[in-house]
């Protein structure tokens, strides 16, 4: 396979029609080998316009819906941000090179031992892998500029997460998962203790972070 040709097909098809103009994306979909993340998986369809089901409702998303996710998430390169649910590290990366500083949890140990292994592979180095539980955040190395969780999830507790991002500015990228096969992809951003909460795209993904819903609702 001509994975080489395939990203650029994926650029050229998938993200400047519908939008992601930020350059900088547009540069590291066109260069970050994704199928060096997915070596354990089938590589055929890697940068086809579909999601890739990984294992237990979850993977990576379209690669429209994650350069969709980066480009709203404005991030900068003086920004420290938490990325929840690295899986094997390809979405982590992406975000690496947006940012200064990056902390990824993940709770699946097959999932955390890829991502280890591929993030030395890239020779990243800021960057930060911890096994967690996905509903806490990481309170450790917060405050963040930004929280990005680029799995749907139901209704999630904001009550941690909103006390890990700076008053000023603060944002939570993530995906509320509406029923099985909707979501709306959201912006929230922390103004003091407040919050504003922007649409930003509609997701069609059976995808689900947590097998169980949760209480409260933003």
């Amino acid at each position: 396979m001509n994975f080489k040709e395939q990203r650029s097909f994926m650029v050229e098809n998938q993200l400047r029609p519908n939008k992601i103009n930020n350059l900088h994306i547009i540069n590291l979909f066109n260069t970050l080998e994704k199928e060096s993340f997915l070596k354990n998986y089938t590589l055929s369809n890697i940068y086809s316009d579909n999601e890739i089901l990984l294992k237990d409702h979850r993977g990576y998303l379209k690669n429209l819906h994650i350069a969709q996710l980066l480009q709203n998430s404005n991030i900068t390169k003086d920004d420290k941000v938490l990325h929840i649910g690295g899986l094997t590290g390809y979405v982590s990366v992406l975000i690496s090179k947006l940012c200064k500083n990056l902390i990824v949890i993940e709770n699946n140990i097959d999932f955390l031992n890829i991502m280890k292994n591929n993030v030395k592979n890239e020779k990243i180095e800021n960057i930060l892998i911890y096994e967690n539980d996905l509903k806490s955040g990481y309170n450790k190395h917060s405050p963040y500029d930004l929280i990005f969780i680029d799995c749907p999830v139901y209704n999630f507790d904001k009550t941690l997460l909103f006390e890990q991002i700076n008053s000023d500015n603060g944002r939570i990228i993530m995906i509320d998962k509406i029923n099985e096969n909707i979501c709306k992809a959201v912006k929230i951003t922390k103004i003091k203790q407040n919050f504003n909460k922007e649409f930003l795209f509609d997701v069609f993904s059976k995808f689900l972070l947590y097998q169980e819903k949760e209480q409260f609702v933003f």
